[in-house]
């Protein structure tokens, strides 16, 4: 046994200022459950705490799926756990709950709080596995009563610099949603022509500064320097939206925010492009209907065009083919209130679609 004395402590890193700004160092954001008053100060002023995510619509998408105990579900994204923890509360017990998420980081984190929870394997299953496989899963563990699947990118990811996908931390330009599979956004941008950098912005992102950007890349991995961290290509881009002629009449804080938004938009089309998001989703709509009971019920919140474009086609060309019942045509969107609750939801849209009994 260790003597008393031995064992040294350790004191938490000093940080300057009055909050702490990297993110490791935002020790209290980072363990919600154990620091609630922080968590709930920030969530009150509209922030979510670092390494933790908000879920989106729960209200909306409670009420469409009907939920009831006994039923078979499904959470195709199960990320921070939010959606299926609500899920779960609907069950009470009965019946079972399958969530799928392809990040093996996250994945870890998100059982033990559940399991943390009191939801046991008699109730809840986590399953590590891309959403695109859902037929597979189907065979294994359905049909499913009722299917949930959020396309947005977990707070946990954007917030954490080492993932890469936010260009506001530096850290490696890596994008991908299972670190263990594919090729990072750095090595997968370097591949690429300019051609193909401007199609790849214009299409995966509607980037009106493309043009310049594919030229700034091109010309950075000409010379040797491409981009390997999210603070290098945020570089690239500011100053192609900088010397562009589109941007000749913005100066302060227009050109700023032109700079902030062609970042955002650049980072959404290249990681759109390295986790092959649009070929997932379409193959995941293809096979939605077969792992659905009849009167089944689907949910799916989308958070850009691109992919609220497939899945409303989808959905509407399934119900004039009679496999899934006429439904509202029009999406749902997030009340005025949740968006000044939580600013990421301002660009959800929630669509539904019932299986033909």
């Amino acid at each position: 046994m260790q003597e008393l004395g031995n064992e040294k402590h350790k004191r938490r890193p000093h940080y300057s200022g009055r909050y702490p700004k990297a993110f490791r160092e935002k020790y209290k954001e980072l363990n919600p459950e154990r620091y609630k008053d922080a968590a709930a100060h920030i969530l009150a002023k509209g922030g979510t705490p670092a390494g933790t995510h908000v879920p989106i619509m729960v209200s909306e998408i409670l009420d469409f799926l009907s939920i009831t105990p006994g039923q078979k579900g499904l959470d195709c994204t199960l990320g921070y756990g939010g959606h299926s923890q609500k899920m779960l509360e609907k069950l009470d017990g009965s019946g079972h709950l399958y969530s799928i998420d392809a990040d093996p980081i996250e994945i870890v984190k998100t059982t033990d709080r559940l399991r943390g929870l009191g939801y046991t394997d008699a109730i809840w299953t986590p399953v590590h596995d891309n959403f695109r496989n859902i037929d597979r899963i189907c065979s294994a563990y359905g049909p499913f009563d009722f299917v949930l699947a959020d396309l947005g990118v977990s707070s946990m990811q954007i917030d954490n610099p080492d993932r890469g996908f936010s260009w506001k931390a530096d850290g490696p330009l890596d994008l991908r949603f299972d670190p263990q599979k594919g090729e990072p956004a750095s090595i997968r941008l370097a591949s690429l022509s300019r051609d193909e950098i401007e199609g790849m912005l214009a299409d995966n992102s509607d980037e009106p500064y493309a043009a310049d950007i594919a030229r700034g890349i091109a010309k950075a991995i000409r010379q040797g320097k491409s981009p390997e961290t999210t603070a290098q290509l945020r570089d690239i881009v500011s100053q192609a939206v900088r010397t562009s002629s589109l941007s000749s009449g913005l100066t302060g804080d227009e050109l700023r925010e032109a700079q902030k938004k062609s970042c955002m938009r650049t980072f959404q089309a290249l990681r759109i492009d390295v986790n092959s998001e649009f070929e997932v989703l379409y193959e995941f709509l293809e096979k939605l209907p077969g792992i659905l009971v009849p009167g089944g019920r689907a949910a799916i919140l989308t958070f850009h065009s691109g992919e609220d474009r497939m899945v409303k086609k989808s959905f509407r060309y399934l119900e004039d083919e009679g496999i899934y019942q006429k439904s509202s045509r029009e999406c749902l969107r997030p009340s005025k209130e949740e968006c000044f609750q939580n600013p990421r939801a301002r660009s959800a849209k929630l669509r539904r679609a019932t299986r033909e009994v």
